[in-house]
């Protein structure tokens, strides 16, 4: 007995194992039992009873992970906890920028805070529809991959941003059982201890399992936590849980009720060392270096033969016929008689002529294998040709292929061949490139054969899922993938739902009798089977033999939107979550998977629930390295996401793998990338610092109060504020219009970048410069209004910000947003936090206040700035030496520039006894015009006169350009020698020559540059 129930007193009922004290017992279990145990529990006890299957699906509701359900410590009992955090956070003070000393703490405090459950912001009130991504289910035995990293970076700027907007957002994780590759790794570790799964049988090789899932199970949830996923893991879901086996199991039956799963033989894709079919999309095709055996399959009565070549001699003991082309006269003769199968004991064969057969490529004779070919299984159905399946399970040879029974395919193959050539029957081996089917789990060569399996019809619901997206439904992203989309949806086949697997859904059919497979039902357990059974006359102790195959795992992935909200249990249930959470709104993944996986969510979802599982598919591409080839272990250039999270934080990651791109396209990443936005990271931090430790140091608390950022910006308020303020706050707030509709219309990348732009060219190198100016009195400040207005500004700034970047870079935000002067938090949240705080615009209908007139006036004051640091530049001034000044310009502009002349004298190192502004056409002006100094055009009604002898000294600057001017010439006339000489010009190559008469012109246009200079400078008087 789990030591759980004992814990929460209800040992004595879970011991009973009664269909009603099963239910209770699971209540307990789901609170106290990590993810683990508890499906362990459920393996071991809930599905061994049959009373409680029966029942399930009424009393399922109670067993749904809910709100109310596996939460972390209650609100209450976590405020102290909060402020404790806030306290000591505030008390650490910010050192320097160390993501790996906080990002798992703050994780931590959000976990346990509850900030990532749908109503943490709010409670619900259904003004704001719930915004609902269901999270692609990794395998539960994985381990963090690049591929994992990209869909939590995208998936968290999703839901953290809706959630800041107001919206109840459930970001559902969860795991994957992963029926072949979990099996396929016990299978490993039972073949290292000497046996294998048939020699345990499958009760004991199932326990392996799920000790395995035990083992290896939770790494891959704690390492999407490490990268910041806000996911309600309160709501974690494992495909194998009880109520999400049931969803499966009610899945299949009422699919078979609507005649959309049927039993049939076909040709199917099996993996030998699995022993199971798989699909068309779980097989990759590899070009590979083969043979091609070419050999005479001998006319019947006759010395004639017909020359044919295959790349799978082996498969020539399944051959019913040999065809070639109705107007081949090489063959004509041949056509109705019989051939020999080579090494088939007199065997004949039909040889048959179909238009089918290239006669150009080849020898234009095509050996034909219904059984083991899905080209010669079409020509096969269409001539009636006998199928002979010549391969076991495990991809040996059969007693079909006489001799060779038993021995291995690739065996066979050598050995076939051998016997052929002892009895001439071969004529050649040629090397041959050949493209290879290959499991993309076991890896094994796959091997085509016809075997009874169990199908879904995909042709009606393939239409569904069609005109879902063609109505607009469903909105791909990017809108290019709707072409792909069609078209694979119309030319889809059948689906082979049934693997010969033991891990994974058991299929819910039920054979009568006990053997043979003719009569079979249906039924959600066995209990239902066996009354079903009865109903159709067959004795109430008749032998019922549950079907041994389980579900392909992409049929239970096919349900992951709305099993995990309570389908099928709270269909039709007021208030429950699959009517709040159902259908989701994003889908956001691969398009890798766009048909493994979207497709058939659609697809069920459509004919499951009459609705379509979500409204938006976001694909993203795939990550690769920095050239854009695909990440290799072999080729040694795989960045392994918790490395680099170790090393760099986890923000600079996320960060580089979603700006930058588009959606749908292939993400090259490099170290280089990372680091240069961790460096971004750093410069905030260090923003935060002067803001926090420089402008609001020594402020009084009731102004730091005041400081906190409730709202947005006032039109009064604006209005008040000086040039530059209001020029920051403009870009500020026109930057928050482009994000969130940047956002909202699924552009992730434009929008993080656009962060970026702002916070580190008008931000930092801008604004915060300037408040320096009205901060400090050594730099012209003093005014005391004026510097509560740019702390005022500069927190308002950093603060909306923050809460720009937070989706992006949550980790760093959040540590810094503890920092700022705060507004207190709502009753309803969660936590004191930035994630749950309010997105700086979260009314679409009331824009925030802007000024075109300010961002062009600052725009003016930025060229300027820019011109004469340019100048400084050219003429090679001393960093630390200020310079005269004269800004001619008129009207308003010249107003505003006026008041600005303290900035303009600090971001331009001016002389402030030596700068003035003045209007064009005065006398100032025109005194500016008529000395001897450098004209710098701004724009339009704007220039600057910078007097020369402020920029140089002009004895000293003839010196060095006289000196520069002498080196010049001796190069040139050095160089001009050597192509004067006929000796070097006749011998030396052509690629030599052009090169020095390209460096002789470059030196000839530096020497007439270095004249210019010294003819423009001011000639000196006695």
């Amino acid at each position: 007995m789990p030591s759980q129930l004992i814990s929460c007193g209800k040992k004595n009922k879970a011991s009973a194992f009664g269909s009603k004290t099963m239910v209770t017992a699971w209540l307990c279990l789901s609170t106290s039992f990590a993810p683990t145990a508890r499906g362990a529990f459920v393996r071991n006890q809930a599905f061994k009873s049959p009373s409680f299957a029966n029942r399930a699906a009424v009393s399922i509701k109670a067993t749904l992970p809910s709100s109310r359900m596996r939460q972390g410590p209650s609100r209450l009992a976590l405020s102290t906890a909060n402020k404790d955090y806030d306290l000591l956070n505030k008390e650490k003070g910010l050192d320097s920028y160390a993501p790996n000393e906080f990002e798992k703490e703050i994780y931590s405090w959000w976990e346990n805070s509850g900030c990532f459950q749908p109503d943490a912001k709010q409670k619900p009130n259904g003004e704001k529809e719930p915004y609902v991504l269901p999270m692609p289910p990794p395998n539960v035995t994985g381990r963090l991959h690049m591929g994992h990293a990209i869909f939590v970076a995208l998936q968290d700027v999703l839901a953290r941003f809706h959630r800041m907007r107001g919206r109840p957002v459930l970001w559902l994780p969860g795991t994957d059982h992963a029926g072949i590759a979990t099996q396929l790794q016990v299978e490993k570790l039972l073949i290292a201890e000497g046996t294998t799964r048939e020699d345990v049988g499958r009760e004991k090789f199932l326990e392996r399992v799920w000790e395995y899932k035990t083992e290896q199970g939770g790494h891959i949830t704690k390492q999407l936590r490490s990268l910041g996923a806000s996911a309600d893991w309160t709501r974690e879901r494992f495909t194998m849980d009880s109520d999400l086996s049931i969803a499966v199991t009610e899945a299949f039956v009422r699919l078979h009720e609507k005649g959309l799963v049927y039993r049939g033989e076909y040709m199917v894709n099996w993996a030998p060392l699995l022993k199971t079919a798989v699909s068309d999309l779980e097989v990759e095709y590899s070009e590979e270096e083969g043979k091609l055996y070419y050999f005479k399959y001998m006319v019947e009565g006759s010395d004639d033969y017909l020359p044919v070549a295959t790349t799978r001699p082996e498969t020539i003991m399944g051959d019913t016929a040999v065809c070639v082309h109705p107007d081949d006269k090489r063959y004509q003769d041949f056509v109705g008689k019989k051939a020999l199968v080579p090494m088939g004991d007199g065997r004949t064969i039909p040889i048959i002529a179909d238009d089918y057969v290239d006669m150009e490529f080849g020898t234009g004779a095509l050996k034909i294998t219904p059984g083991h070919d899905p080209n010669d299984y079409a020509i096969g159905k269409k001539y009636d040709l006998p199928i002979i399946n010549i391969m076991n399970k495990d991809g040996s040879l059969n007693a079909n292929a006489g001799i060779y029974n038993g021995l291995d395919r690739f065996e066979a193959r050598e050995k076939l061949w051998q016997d052929m050539e002892e009895l001439t029957l071969t004529i050649k081996v040629d090397p041959h490139m050949q493209r290879v089917p290959r499991s993309q789990r076991g890896g094994e060569v796959i091997e085509p054969l016809v075997s009874s399996q169990w199908f879904v019809k995909t042709e009606g619901m393939g239409a569904k899922a069609l005109k879902a997206v063609e109505s607009g439904d469903i909105k791909i992203v990017p809108q290019r993938f709707d072409k792909i989309w069609n078209n694979w949806l119309t030319d889809i086949h059948d689906w082979c739902i049934s693997r010969q697997l033991w891990w994974g859904h058991r299929i819910p059919v039920w054979y009568v009798g006990e053997s043979g497979e003719s009569d079979y039902i249906v039924a959600r357990n066995e209990a239902e089977a066996r009354e079903k059974a009865i109903e159709q006359g067959f004795s109430d102790d008749v032998v019922l033999r549950q079907e041994e195959d389980v579900l392909d795992t992409w049929f239970s992935s096919g349900l992951w939107p709305f099993a995990t909200v309570g389908w099928p249990a709270s269909e039709g249930v007021e208030g429950s979550d699959l009517s709040r959470f159902y259908p989701g709104t994003c889908l956001e993944t691969g398009y890798d998977i766009l048909f493994f996986w979207v497709a058939r969510m659609v697809m069920m979802g459509i004919e499951l629930t009459g609705k379509s599982p979500f409204s938006v598919v976001y694909l993203h591409g795939l990550v690769r390295a920095a050239d854009g080839s695909k990440m290799s272990k072999t080729k040694g250039n795989v960045l392994d996401p918790l490395d680099t999270v170790a090393k760099f934080g986890a923000d600079s990651l996320r960060y580089s793998l979603v700006t930058g791109v588009t959606p749908g396209q292939d993400i090259p990443l490099n170290m280089e990338k990372i680091e240069a936005n961790r460096n971004f990271a750093n410069k905030l931090w260090n923003c935060c610092k002067f803001v926090t430790g420089n402008a609001l140091k020594d402020v009084e608390k009731a102004e730091l109060n005041e400081l906190g950022v409730s709202g947005p910006i006032t039109e009064d308020e604006f209005q008040s504020l000086s040039l530059p303020e209001r020029y920051i706050i403009s870009k500020c707030h026109d930057l928050v219009k482009s994000v969130t509709a940047d956002i909202e219309n699924y552009q992730l990348g434009a929008a993080g970048s656009k962060v970026y732009e702002f916070l580190w060219d008008q931000y930092a190198d801008w604004y915060i410069e300037i408040s320096k100016t009205r901060l400090y009195e050594g730099l012209g400040g003093g005014d005391e209004d004026e510097a509560k207005a740019a702390r005022r500004v500069l927190v308002y700034i950093l603060d909306t910000s923050l809460r720009l970047l937070h989706p992006y870079m949550p980790y760093v935000t959040e540590q810094l947003w503890h920092h700022l002067p705060r507004s207190s938090a709502s009753d309803e949240q969660a936590a004191h936090a930035l994630m749950l705080s309010d997105w700086p615009q979260m009314d679409d209908n009331n824009p925030l206040v802007t000024s075109q007139e300010a961002v062009s006036s600052f725009e003016c004051f930025q060229a300027l700035t820019r011109s004469i640091r340019n100048a400084r530049a050219e003429y090679n001034v001393e960093p630390g030496k200020r310079i005269s000044a004269v800004v001619v310009a008129s009207g308003d502009l010249k107003a505003e520039l006026e008041k600005e002349l303290k900035s303009l004298v600090a971001l331009a190192k001016l002389d402030p006894e030596s700068v003035s502004v003045c209007e064009a056409g005065s006398d100032e002006a025109k005194a500016a015009v008529s000395e001897d100094s450098v004209q710098l055009v701004v724009q339009d009604g704007v220039e600057a006169f910078l007097p020369l002898s402020g920029l140089i000294d002009p004895e000293k600057e003839r010196k060095r350009l006289q000196k520069q001017q002498e080196k010049l010439e001796s190069e040139i006339k050095k160089l001009s020698g050597r192509l004067q000489s006929k000796g070097f010009v006749d011998k030396a190559p052509l690629t030599v020559v052009d090169k020095a008469k390209a460096e002789l012109a470059e030196l000839e246009d530096q020497a007439k540059k270095v004249e210019s200079s010294l003819e423009a400078l001011p000639v000196l008087k006695n």
